[in-house]
């Protein structure tokens, strides 16, 4: 318990799937939360059952993709509650499946949009916070496919590469200013996401079953598997800890 008491985190993303456990965990162990989302009445939704839990946590709504957007809720995360310690950058969208020499220009830049420019901006708004007051921990969420390729979806391979090397060079860039910045890496975790993109290719009970055979551990994740992983570099524990990539993937990327 207590692992992150007194610390401010915001959490873009932060209504539903791994966002939501994320918001939980660091609540209960003893965060002031900023879940971020333009999903508002889940947001609002997930701040009520942090705080009959006797959590702290408000809601911003946050469109990631808007400079101005991101600097008001940043400034007013630090006015309520004095700083942010811990950033993490979990929203994105998996975007369009087609074949590289298929993809039109706007599919590949709205996810561009979200995967790598929200991460750039809500890491440089909080990154100034942190400087001035003197550290935090930067958790960038990536995918097994910031790490290894595949015959599908080709924008959000790229993107989820694009915040594993980004994470890298602000470790490099911020590690004398105690900042550290690190990127986790899951494999398929069940989420409304994945329900909802089985759903769309029909067969949801079928298409669980070929997702938790790809992984050695014979199952898919759950939000909780990652959460846990990302509680541990947003608290001191690890303290030497920057520039590393948490693989959380049941054994995916062990082949």
């Amino acid at each position: 318990m207590n692992r992150v008491e007194g610390k401010v985190a915001v959490v873009t993303g932060g209504a539903s799937g791994i966002g939501r456990a994320t918001c939980l965990l660091l609540a209960k162990e003893g965060a002031c939360v900023a879940v971020t989302d333009i999903a508002e009445k889940e947001g609002r939704g997930l701040v009520e059952e942090i705080t009959e839990k006797g959590g702290k946590a408000e809601y911003w709504h946050l469109n990631v993709t808007q400079e101005a957007s991101v600097k008001q809720v940043v400034s007013e995360v630090r006015e309520k509650w004095g700083k942010i310690d811990i950033l993490v950058n979990n929203a994105g969208i998996v975007g369009i499946n087609k074949p590289t020499h298929e993809i039109a220009e706007d599919e590949w830049n709205e996810l561009m949009a979200i995967n790598v420019n929200g991460v750039f901006l809500c890491t440089k708004h909080v990154l100034i916070s942190m400087l001035e007051t003197g550290g935090g921990s930067i958790i960038n969420l990536s995918s097994v496919y910031g790490l290894v390729g595949g015959p599908d979806m080709p924008p959000y391979h790229a993107s989820k590469g694009a915040v594993r090397l980004m994470s890298k060079t602000d470790a490099l860039l911020y590690a004398k200013n105690k900042i550290r910045v690190n990127s986790v890496h899951p494999a398929f975790i069940w989420t409304p996401l994945v329900e909802k993109l089985l759903a769309e290719q029909g067969d949801v009970a079928e298409g669980r079953k070929i997702l938790d055979s790809l992984h050695p551990v014979g199952h898919m994740g759950e939000p909780d598997d990652v959460a846990y992983g990302i509680l541990y570099l947003a608290s001191d524990e690890s303290k030497f800890v920057t520039g590393s990539e948490l693989v959380i993937d049941g054994g995916y990327t062990a082949h």
